[in-house]
């Protein structure tokens, strides 16, 4: 008789290197926590979902446009929907909140104007720290303002326009689309920089206020040249100055305000693109060089520059110092001026 062979438990030598092999795939993502941290871990998978990307304002504005257009490219690049939501109200605020109360996570993106940077100033009890419930992205574009004037106002160009100001204090009026608003707070400006004084007439938008601009019943406004510059060329509106540095190749016939005896002068509207506050810095910079990636793309790049813009892409960083530097601008001119909340 035979006798029946012992299997041995002793491994073979493949059956180990198979082992080991597994062990050291199960460890890996372990591992790869331990040196990166597990927020780089997270950014390597990120996004695995759709984004959504808030509007605080109505849709068909400027604001809107340029979102849309960084949503479309965004998610093509990503390989996830960005889908854009419209969350208007009180200046702002409302889209805003809904923004600073989400996950900081990377998923929910907040377009702003400089009525993010100016709210703080004259909207007592904000529902949110603008400092600290947002995380900085990157500054998407920057655009001046065009002054224009009725037809009616007996100036042609703007020291005429300070003169008949000074002659005739708050016979002259200004438009805009509410307290605390960009192109209320440059006609501020103006009134500072030049010690004139005119009466401010609100409205609930730019489309509400152009008719009254445009018949003489208000004497100005300030606003983008993708707004004010048809009607300038169609000679129902008088073009003034634009508000930047320099001249811009889209209206190179408007001088600065500078250019124009206002010495100093510098106001531009901007778009910047934030997340919600907390979000890991991997992940904030995963997503300031996809939309820096998009802003760059010859489509997006060329719609934005044809409206009068300029492009601008910056880092978080950038972007977060840009703002608090804006928040100090108008807190300052709201104690020069004496605007209350």
């Amino acid at each position: 008789m035979h006798a029946a062979p012992v299997s041995s438990s002793r491994p073979t030598a493949r059956s180990s290197r198979r082992r080991q092999l597994a062990i050291g795939l199960l460890a890996a993502p372990a591992l790869a926590a331990a040196l990166l941290g597990p927020s780089a871990v997270n950014a390597q998978s990120f996004p695995s979902k759709p984004l959504r990307l808030v509007v605080p304002f109505a849709p068909g504005g400027n604001t809107d446009v340029v979102a849309r257009l960084l949503a479309a490219k965004m998610a093509e690049q990503m390989g996830q929907p960005v889908v854009v939501e419209n969350r208007p109200g009180a200046n702002g605020i409302v889209g805003s909140e809904s923004v600073a109360k989400s996950p900081g996570d990377g998923y929910s993106l907040l377009v702003v104007t400089p009525s993010h940077a100016i709210n703080p100033v004259v909207t007592p009890k904000l529902p949110y720290d603008t400092e600290r419930e947002f995380t900085p992205i990157t500054l998407v574009s920057r655009t001046p303002y065009v002054l224009a004037v009725a037809p009616s106002v007996n100036a042609a160009n703007v020291q005429e326009l300070i003169r008949l100001a000074r002659a005739q204090p708050d016979s002259l009026s200004f438009a805009s689309s509410g307290i605390g608003t960009g192109a209320h707070l440059v006609s501020e400006l103006l009134m500072s920089a030049a010690n004139i004084r005119m009466v401010h007439v609100t409205y609930k938008g730019t489309s509400q206020a152009m008719p009254d601009v445009i018949s003489g019943r208000v004497s100005m406004i300030f606003d983008v040249e993708q707004v004010l510059m048809p009607h300038i060329r169609s000679g129902k509106l008088r073009g003034m100055a634009v508000t930047g540095l320099g001249r811009t190749p889209t209206a190179p016939e408007l001088p600065t305000m500078a250019e124009s005896g206002v010495s100093g002068f510098n106001a531009t509207t901007w778009v910047a693109l934030l997340s919600a506050g907390g979000v890991p810095e991997p992940i904030a910079q995963r997503l300031a060089t996809e939309a820096r990636k998009a802003l760059q793309s010859s489509e997006l790049k060329a719609r934005l520059e044809a409206s009068g813009a300029e492009v601008v892409a910056n880092s978080p960083a950038e972007l977060g110092a840009f703002l608090k530097a804006e928040t100090a601008k108008w807190a300052e001119l709201a104690k020069t001026v004496k605007l209350t909340p």
